[in-house]
């Protein structure tokens, strides 16, 4: 038991309580710590302020306050929380909006167990998670959204931009093209941990706060295509 980390704190919700219920058992089956349910929106955001949890699993439709909203205000409240939403939706306005407000990922419900607790695992860490085929659809928009002129950046070549190092530049090319941390460190033949310090390292010098952001930044400099 020495050495284990800490189980993930995961908080569900979802207003309907038997599929509330079976996805918080799952998750706890498999050694996370479910610390908290919730079946509308203001309460899920009362008890994520209350229980600080690492993910947050959220369904979209809710009643007395909107997913999205919901995931603005957690978020808002407490960046460091990652929202994974598991929703029954998979139009490409409800995914582009629930990114938008703050989410991680996007799951289907239709995915497996696994795959959810694949997915919670790695929206932990922070890595970007989508049902395959939503994660073109958001690098997609990111591009259309880096190529409108934008008042955040300067027109010239960005004289005082942080200089990132080769490795850091090449890591953050392939976490533009929507690799997984696990993918990166097969891709380049280093550890998963050198992966996540690269990252981090560049989010720190580029003071972004997690990995879709830097996405963003990464498309809007075309390192994507690269």
């Amino acid at each position: 038991m020495s050495g284990e980390r800490d189980p993930i704190r995961v908080m569900v919700v979802d207003d309907h309580p038997m599929w509330r219920d079976a996805v918080a058992r799952d998750l706890a089956e498999a050694g996370l710590d479910v610390v908290a349910t919730a079946g509308d929106g203001e309460q899920a955001v009362r008890r994520a302020k209350a229980t600080t949890p690492d993910v947050l699993v959220l369904d979209l439709n809710l009643p007395a306050k909107p997913g999205v909203q919901v995931c603005k205000e957690v978020v808002a409240a407490d960046p460091a929380l990652r929202v994974l939403v598991l929703s029954a939706s998979g139009e490409h306005a409800d995914v582009l909006e629930a990114v938008k407000s703050g989410a991680t990922g996007y799951l289907l419900k239709s995915a497996s167990t696994e795959e959810l607790l694949d997915a919670v695992r790695r929206t932990a860490v922070g890595d970007p998670v989508f049902t395959p085929g939503l994660a073109g659809l958001v690098l997609g928009e990111y591009r259309r959204l880096a190529s409108d002129p934008g008042p955040a950046t300067g027109g010239g070549g960005e004289p005082d931009a942080p200089r990132l190092t080769d490795r850091e530049t090449e890591v953050l090319r392939l976490v533009a093209k929507g690799l997984s941390y696990k993918q990166i460190a097969e891709r380049l033949v280093i550890s998963h941990r050198t992966v996540q310090n690269h990252v981090q390292n560049t989010l720190g010098k580029l003071q972004l706060h997690n990995r879709v952001e830097l996405v963003r930044y990464a498309i809007e400099r075309g390192l994507d295509d690269e």
